[in-house]
């Protein structure tokens, strides 16, 4: 399959984050017993392609050969586990008594993914068997752990305090129910639930990097029995700040299609566009490797504990979304501000629920989110008493999604419905109040859709003619926090800082 110009300029960008990413790993070891397949033998392996055509994309050891010996190229990094599940089976098929284990039923599914991905993607990576019993838990080590199978399954308390660990400090948890089992769709989901009591396994809204990584994936081909149609892609995700943890094919069977058969038992994606999910999969988690590994460091807020005194403290709107995607870009905001002004900060945050009225003690609100939120009728109604008496709202998309963007502007339309968010002119205040900002660059996903634009977004609702809320749709968490994030849709980091700078200042002298 040949690509275009331009999947393969977007490949070679967003490559770079996953060159720099994924570290080596060493080989598991392999256990199970015979297998059992859902299909026909896994095909044979392709020709060794030429040095030319490939290459790897990390720095892997050499050790040195004596002459006599003949030189071996080196294996490739492992990027993917396959977790080894449940029981040894026994089956007597024509006679013939053998072993199997639910876990190796598409005993090719993602060694042929990841030969197909190495293809497209130009890198070199291979797939170990995995036994959670030995895993050392360490991304490093395994960049994604990879369930699948047919049965039910329940792991001990003491492998899902690991599997939690291993999510936060970076690792991917992929997951997808062979022949969309029901069985295992159970188990997969309470599983998630388990690892994340606090966070949910979410459909994905269809801007979401994983439908556009490397293909730009808007509909997929999905069979049932003999019945096939198109529709729009099921994958779920439970997310960290701005990172998908644990990813699952949403109860469509992918690994059938990797490993290179299909049959009418249960519901699946047909081969090319289970292979398109699984290149997209690949792609994100290498390029959201650092990221994961920057959520993995919490920034302190020193003085959360201390009362507040008469400095300025940030005030965070929790709401019905992922209010707090990356809690550690306020306290960067904050150091930013006090080093670079005379305002005197209190390095704490406080998180206020609208229903209360601890909302009203604090001059500046903050809100940011990815996904979409509602608020209840009290808490419009207290906000629009906040803004009346003289307070400001400060609001982004993190990493510019359209989910929250279109929930803000439904929601502020709610609070304030005689008024409107409008840009704000250039020669506002707020582009001058401590830097003086005309131009601002963004990242590259920006320029992708809006070719050149280089003038700051702002948009923002005036009372009494000054700013109360002021709101940006392209996101600053990141650019604040200095996360690196190849799929936000954002300032860069200093211009995120200097605006975010002027807008702390601006609502504070006015």
């Amino acid at each position: 399959m040949s690509l275009s110009k331009s999947q393969m300029s977007r490949t070679a960008r967003f490559l770079m984050y996953g060159v720099m990413a994924a570290l080596m790993a060493s080989l598991a070891v392999d256990v199970g017993a015979q297998t059992r397949t859902c299909g026909p033998p896994p095909p044979a392996k392709p020709e060794r392609r030429t040095g030319g055509e490939s290459f790897p994309p990390l720095p892997l050891p050499a050790t040195p050969l004596r002459r006599s010996e003949k030189k071996r190229e080196p294996s490739p990094p492992a990027l993917v586990g396959k977790v080894i599940l449940g029981d040894v089976k026994w089956v007597t098929e024509n006679g013939q008594r053998s072993s199997y284990r639910d876990w190796m039923t598409d005993p090719a599914d993602i060694r042929n993914l990841l030969q197909w991905t190495n293809q497209q993607l130009h890198i070199r990576y291979r797939a170990v068997d995995t036994d959670l019993a030995q895993f050392s838990y360490d991304p490093t080590e395994l960049p994604i752990l990879y369930f699948t199978g047919h049965d039910g399954f329940k792991l001990p308390a003491e492998i899902v305090a690991k599997l939690r660990q291993y999510c936060t400090d970076g690792g991917t948890i992929l997951g997808d129910a062979c022949c969309g089992s029901k069985d295992f769709d159970r188990a997969f989901r309470d599983l998630a639930q388990e690892i994340f009591p606090r966070r949910a396994l979410l459909p994905l809204p269809m801007d979401h990097p994983l439908y556009s990584s490397f293909y730009p994936i808007t509909t997929v081909r999905l069979k049932e029995g003999i019945k096939e149609w198109d529709d729009v892609p099921h994958l779920e995700a439970t997310a960290i700040g701005c990172r998908a943890a644990i990813i699952y094919t949403g109860g469509y069977d992918c690994s059938c299609g990797w490993d290179g058969h299909v049959h009418e038992t249960g519901k699946r994606y047909l081969p090319d566009s289970a292979r398109k999910i699984g290149a997209n999969i690949i792609t994100y988690a290498l390029a959201t490797y650092e990221l994961g590994r920057f959520l993995a460091t919490e920034k302190v807020y020193h003085q959360k504990g201390e009362a507040t005194r008469d400095q300025l403290v940030i005030a965070q709107v929790v709401h019905g979304g992922d209010w707090d995607t990356q809690p550690a870009s306020l306290a960067s905001l904050m150091k930013y501000l006090a080093e670079n002004t005379t305002v005197s900060v209190q390095f704490k945050k406080e998180n206020v629920d609208l229903r209360s009225i601890d909302a009203f003690a604090h001059p500046i609100l903050y809100m940011t989110g990815h996904d979409d939120f509602k608020l209840a009728d009290e808490e419009v109604n207290n906000l629009r008493r906040y803004l009346a008496a003289g307070g400001v709202l400060v609001a982004n998309s993190c990493c510019g999604r359209k989910a929250f963007d279109d929930a803000f502007r439904r929601e502020i339309a709610r609070v304030l419905p005689d008024q409107k968010l409008e840009r704000v002119p250039l020669d506002h205040p707020v582009y001058r109040s401590v830097f003086p900002i005309q131009k601002v660059e963004y990242t590259p996903l920006v320029l992708h859709d809006h070719p050149g634009l280089d003038r700051p977004t702002l948009e923002g609702i005036s009372l009494e003619n000054q700013l109360r809320v002021i709101y940006s749709p392209m996101g600053f968490v990141n650019g604040w926090s200095g996360a690196p994030n190849p799929y936000a849709r954002e300032y860069v980091s200093n211009d995120a800082l200097q605006l975010g700078t002027n807008i702390l200042i601006y609502a504070m002298t006015h």
